[in-house]
């Protein structure tokens, strides 16, 4: 009656998958992502689930046939195939019209008195672990887990990170539904999102996806990969502007806790050890477990460092100069906080109401239409009033930031001399060979990891149990990842106990060990 179509909720995740796999091409991601992995990806989560490509069993044809028959009589014909059936005898691409729900069986008015989708309410009913429940996060999920698999240059800090800058779609992307697609009641519980991804979220549900589509071992990262640790340790030392020099003790403490191996940092998703390496957060942790070997990051060493290194860089003026970490304490901080402010002001603009109008039900259209000329109607004035004219529903384009892997840019052709890159270690090294740290002591994070059975995490942060410069580095690099400050030191913490086993494991003596 109201000129929509019959379409299934499988259906309006295709188009969402479809336009994010688009965003991502025109990011720079390989072209066979679409249709070559993340199409097949999606095909086999429908047959695994049982929504296509399959026969369709019975109880879920009773289960269907029951919700529409409680809502809106049904027209049955026997002689007409099913959706199911009809998906289970095609090609197999993806389509981004209605085209699959045109076959079916003829339903009059057989959406749901509560959704606009056929299956709008079993769909949210629904919850078996034989059924893995599609949901918005599950999305990003899918996209992820094709860019882990095709070892393209982009972590999943990046993916999120151009998701909340809008290069990706995902909030109010139902607004790209064709229109015969009614969006309504309990359909805006499934494709309304009103938060971002979560990091731990999307990685998680890729781990379970992963493990439900039962797919074999993904391709190796090997240390010409993007995703080795050599290679993302290189990346963020740029973006954090620390010397060139410490990559190479990033790569040493590597080849020391056997990082760098081909079966620790692929994932295996038959296997549940092997493989589950966030490897963002790993080269994350890496740097900083590398400036408390050599600075000790306890509020006290490292500006004794400073100033001796100043004091270098005072009575020798040729060559590199020394790496004074005050200095770059007072770079950074500056930069760290305008860019902080920066993201507070983005995420108070943000406009998390679609253009569309949603309703929950055909009665409400008519409200709902009146409440969103009223609210345009303000924001226009309240737009004249500073200086512009504001575009409902999204940030203007001339606002959006252009997608960049880096953050921050540090030059060493500044005038300024505010790019640490090209700075020696000298002053926080002895004159041996080859070198070590002038550092004998190092704390820990903790004493003893947490089971995750218990709590859910191997280690807990609140920054005014720890030294002010650690907890500063921690959010530097999570800020650059867009997590927060816990989830690194968490694997910082895995890392301290993988290098200080044997001394952890053994009886402390008298005067000895570590300095907590």
């Amino acid at each position: 009656s109201d000129g929509g179509c019959e379409w299934y909720v499988c259906e309006g995740f295709q188009l969402v998958l479809k336009k994010q796999a688009e965003a991502l091409a025109a990011l720079g991601v390989s072209p066979q992502m679409k249709d070559e992995v993340l199409g097949r990806f999606w095909r086999c989560y429908l047959q695994k689930s049982k929504q296509a490509y399959c026969i369709r069993p019975a109880g879920a044809a009773a289960k269907a046939s029951a919700a529409c028959e409680s809502s809106t009589d049904v027209d049955s014909d026997p002689g007409t195939p099913s959706l199911l059936q009809l998906l289970s005898e095609s090609e197999g691409d993806l389509q981004s019209e209605c085209s699959f729900a045109s076959s079916t069986t003829r339903l009059s008015g057989s959406t749901s008195a509560y959704s606009g989708s056929v299956d709008g309410s079993l769909y949210l009913k629904e919850s078996s672990p034989e059924k893995l429940r599609m949901t918005m996060p599950m999305t990003l999920s899918f996209c992820y887990m094709a860019l882990l698999w095709l070892r393209e240059p982009m972590t999943l800090s990046d993916l999120l990170r151009f998701v909340v800058e809008g290069h990706i779609p995902y909030l109010n992307v139902f607004q790209h539904f064709p229109e015969k697609m009614k969006l309504y009641g309990l359909d805006l519980r499934i494709f309304c999102v009103e938060s971002w991804p979560a990091y731990e979220e999307v990685h998680d549900s890729m781990l379970e996806l992963a493990a439900f589509l039962d797919l074999p071992r993904f391709p190796e990262v090997t240390p010409s990969c993007f995703l080795h640790p050599d290679m993302l340790c290189m990346k963020y030392l740029m973006e954090a502007n620390l010397p060139d020099e410490l990559h190479a003790w990033t790569c040493l403490l590597v080849r020391k806790l056997g990082l760098g191996a081909a079966d620790v940092l692929t994932l295996v998703p038959t296997e549940k050890a092997a493989g589950r390496v966030r490897h963002d957060l790993l080269a994350a942790a890496l740097i900083v477990v590398v400036l408390k070997l050599l600075f000790l990051l306890d509020d006290h060493y490292e500006w004794l460092l400073s100033g001796f290194a100043e004091e270098r860089n005072k009575n020798s003026t040729e060559g590199q100069p020394c790496f004074e970490l005050k200095k770059w304490y007072q770079v950074i901080s500056p930069a760290l906080a305008a860019e902080q402010r920066r993201l507070e002001e983005e995420r108070a603009k943000c406009q998390w109401r679609s253009e569309r109008p949603l309703c929950y039900s055909a009665r409400q259209r008519s409200r709902v239409l009146r409440r969103r000329e009223t609210a345009l109607s303000l924001q226009t004035q309240f737009g004249k009033l500073a200086g512009r004219v504001p575009v409902a529903g999204r940030v203007p384009e001339a606002e959006r930031p252009k997608a960049a892997s880096f953050q921050f840019r540090w030059s060493e052709d500044s005038p300024a001399g505010n790019c640490f890159h090209g700075h020696s270690l000298r002053a926080a090294l002895d004159s041996c060979s080859p070198p070590r740290a002038l550092n004998p002591h190092y704390w820990l994070g903790t004493a003893k990891l947490c089971a995750p059975s218990m709590c859910g995490r191997l280690a807990h942060y609140r920054g005014v149990d720890f030294p002010q410069s650690y907890h500063f580095v921690l959010r530097l690099f999570s800020l650059l990842l867009r997590v927060e400050p816990s989830c690194i030191h968490q694997e910082v913490c895995v890392l301290e106990h993988k290098l200080f086993h044997r001394r952890l494991t053994r009886r402390p003596r008298a005067g000895r060990g570590l300095r907590k």
